[in-house]
């Protein structure tokens, strides 16, 4: 039987997101914060929530990996996942982070609620930080246990806010420059009128046009744009 200290969970880290790459547009200060708390300098609890477009997964996904960079012990919790029950949670608080991502799944559920109290209890007890992210703040979740919406209230709360045009634009073309393309603005300007403007929608569009472009040995230009948003490929 695997001691408490080697429980392995069935939930893998993707790789691309870091605290470098999330743009923070007007979540400066909460981008800030999560980056004290990975690197073992801010709070030690900190509470994210906002629409699913604003990079929260991102920012729990950097946290992991800066904690994990830094030779310590981080875990993610994705709790809209299928499949997973309350005996999940048993030793998580001997890491040195743990970051719940999607806690309003979880509301009203008695056992999750039971077991995420008695989880917080042992975290704060054994030093773990906790990163908490979820779509509505504490008193809005739903959630019935008392003592657990109190815990929720332990640290800063920040409300994430969707990037702005100006903050979308720059995104497109740091990405594509990235990876070795040059952006026109009209073409920016283009993906901007036609097409979702969340950080993860438009970065996925520039590595579609960067394959297509490579592939056509062809510059990205509108036209190819619009061949890939009308699914013309």
């Amino acid at each position: 039987m695997d001691r408490p200290d080697q429980l392995l969970l069935p939930i893998e880290l993707v790789r691309e997101p870091t605290l470098a790459t999330y743009r923070p547009g007007p979540n400066a200060e909460a981008c800030a914060a999560v980056a004290a708390l990975a690197q073992g300098t801010g709070e030690s609890f900190l509470y994210l929530f906002g629409a699913a477009t604003t990079g929260k997964t991102h920012l729990l996904h950097a946290a992991c990996h800066a904690v994990i960079a830094r030779g310590r012990r981080a875990q993610l919790l994705p709790l809209a996942q299928a499949g997973l029950t309350p005996a999940i949670l048993d030793a998580l608080e001997q890491r040195d982070l743990l970051a719940i991502d999607d806690l309003h799944c979880i509301a009203g559920n008695r056992d999750w609620e039971l077991g995420l109290f008695n989880l917080f209890n042992r975290a704060r007890a054994r030093d773990c930080a906790l990163l908490i992210a979820a779509n509505a703040g504490p008193d809005e979740l739903g959630i019935e246990l008392a003592d657990l919406r109190s815990r929720l209230h332990w640290g800063p709360r920040y409300c994430l806010l969707p990037l702005g045009d100006a903050d979308c634009e720059a995104l497109l073309t740091e990405v594509a420059a990235g990876l070795g393309m040059r952006l026109g603005p009209e073409t920016a300007r283009y993906i901007m009128n036609h097409h979702a403007r969340d950080p993860a929608s438009l970065v996925t569009l520039i590595q579609a046009v960067d394959r297509l472009s490579l592939r056509e040995q062809r510059p990205p230009s509108i036209p190819l744009v619009r061949r890939i948003i009308h699914g013309e490929v």
